[in-house]
């Protein structure tokens, strides 16, 4: 079985959470009885697709530290300067020790089958990159329209259909060639889709991004819903 190194996003600094993270960081905001980032490892525990365990660290990142401290979990300190995904990803390689890489964003919860496991068992090693999407009608939380459209081959286009869940498999090497320390993953998949290597797979169950503070009850009725199936 293919283990992938993976990176948890947990650096940034949650201005939309407003008041919930004037004392805290975003991962450490609790949703149905524990911290966002513990539903996190919980999903990385249970899928056993996974080698080392790096998390992004900027914005109070020392309750992080303490909270984590008997865990397997290194740590990418961004203190100095908040990255964004893609440049965390790249700051984050020397720990990660390898490519390809599975990424893991830590404000979410999840209904269904385990969403890291589903994106390995679809890992093929002629894919640049494999990013698990979800049917706007199954991404609860989240304003706006989708991210990507999938192709009949698998490969993925920019459009409205699906929304892009934070979780993926992608190599880095086209990481060495982007210029600045601060920049999006976006801009990693624009270079991997002009070699049609960007590919995608849809999520059957249902994903809740908690950017906002209304989003924490709309994901503690859904994690209930399906703890009552």
């Amino acid at each position: 079985m293919t283990r992938f190194p993976i990176l948890i996003y947990a650096a940034g600094m949650g201005t939309r959470m407003a008041h919930l993270t004037q004392d805290r960081p975003k991962p450490m905001v609790p949703v149905a009885g524990k911290p966002l980032i513990d539903h996190a490892l919980a999903l990385v525990h249970a899928s056993g697709v996974t080698g080392v365990c790096v998390m992004n660290l900027h914005y109070m990142g020392d309750q992080l530290r303490h909270h984590l401290s008997d865990q397997d979990v290194t740590f990418s300190d961004e203190s100095d300067l908040l990255r964004e995904t893609g440049g965390g990803l790249r700051h984050a390689m020397p720990l990660l020790g390898g490519s390809p890489v599975m990424t893991l964003n830590s404000d979410a919860v999840w209904s269904g089958p385990n969403p890291l496991q589903i994106l390995a068992d679809a890992w093929d090693d002629t894919m640049q990159a494999l990013l698990l999407t979800v049917p706007r009608s199954q991404a609860l939380g989240h304003s706006g329209q989708g991210d990507f459209l999938i192709g009949p081959d698998g490969k993925l286009t920019r459009g409205p259909d699906e929304v892009y869940t934070g979780v993926q498999i992608v190599r880095t090497d086209a990481l060495a060639g982007i210029k600045g320390d601060v920049f999006s993953t976006n801009v990693l998949w624009d270079k991997i889709a002009q070699d049609g290597g960007l590919h995608g797979i849809s999520y059957s169950g249902r994903w809740c991004d908690v950017g906002q503070p209304s989003s924490i009850i709309v994901a503690e009725h859904m994690l209930q819903e399906h703890a009552d199936v």
